[in-house]
């Protein structure tokens, strides 16, 4: 579950990955939806994704999910233990954008298979891009922005925005609410230890968008950029997220699994739908790297 979940037809193909250890005699990782995989795969090569720059290859990659029915928990295998699971067949606004970059990012690779996929999502997931165990996810948006910027999968670029200010909000939602993660209810060294993270997190000199100030920014946001929407509620930093999409006719739009559409959608331009929602404050947006 993401840290503001709590308020808000293919087989399973079990992963084990040479190094990493096994529970009780079950694969450490978990892929689902291999016919979507295999669609998008036939997509990219007819229609040449692999050429194009990993943005305009997020873009393709995301509109072609476009429908998946919105899914939450997904990654909640165990209440024991953690696991690298991708499933397909449907998303919440971050698993989106995490397979979209990370199928991006695969494309420019020599395996296009499950197990990378696999290989990529959980490099972008974990901190340092090492699982561990669960409080090694990185739950909290703008420390999954600043994890990837320091593992050169994205570059924050917040900052760099017109009327971008300092984010001040204090994060420790998960912290406070244990009982709302299958894996924090009955193990208090693993609240500490996400209470640790949070401390760091509210450390660290964070900038947002503030939302009266994007649409002057628009002209500056490309397509694949990720963007993570800051929100009122108490205890988090980001309570949804998604993609950025310019359209045929340049209009910077919204791309994500939306929790009240129930499905992957392309919405309203991205000035629109922030205020559409009196909950969100703004924005802070990383840009994709491509792979070396």
């Amino acid at each position: 579950m993401r840290a503001g979940e709590a308020l808000l037809g293919a087989g399973t193909l079990a992963v084990a990955w040479p190094g990493r250890a096994r529970s009780g005699g079950r694969a450490s990782n978990v892929f689902e939806g291999r016919d979507v995989f295999d669609r998008l795969v036939r997509l990219a090569m007819t229609e040449a994704w692999s050429d194009r720059p990993i943005g305009e290859r997020m873009g393709a990659i995301g509109m072609a999910l476009r429908q998946t029915p919105y899914a939450s928990g997904t990654l909640e295998r165990y209440e024991d233990r953690e696991v690298c699971s991708v499933d397909l067949r449907g998303l919440d606004c971050v698993t989106f954008y995490e397979i979209a970059l990370g199928f991006a990012r695969m494309l420019r690779r020599v395996e296009r298979t499950p197990e990378a996929l696999l290989s990529e999502i959980a490099f972008m997931r974990y901190r340092g891009g090492r699982l561990t165990d669960y409080a090694s996810r990185l739950h909290y948006t703008s420390d999954w922005l600043a994890d990837n910027d320091a593992k050169r999968v994205v570059r924050v670029v917040t900052h760099e925005l017109p009327g971008a200010i300092r984010f001040t909000k204090r994060v420790d939602f998960m912290s406070r609410h244990p009982g709302a993660y299958l894996q924090l209810r009955n193990n208090p060294a693993l609240v500490e230890k996400i209470a640790r993270t949070e401390a760091d997190i509210n450390a660290r000199p964070t900038r947002y968008l503030p939302k009266e100030k994007v649409r002057a920014a628009q002209p500056l946001l490309k397509t694949g950029d990720i963007v993570g929407v800051t929100t009122a509620l108490d205890g988090l930093d980001c309570a949804h997220t998604g993609l950025c999409y310019r359209d045929e006719r340049g209009v910077l739009r919204f791309l994500h699994a939306s929790t009240t559409r129930k499905e992957v959608v392309l919405d309203h331009e991205l000035a629109t739908y922030l205020a559409s929602v009196t909950t969100h404050t703004g924005i802070m947006v990383a840009r994709p790297l491509d792979v070396a």
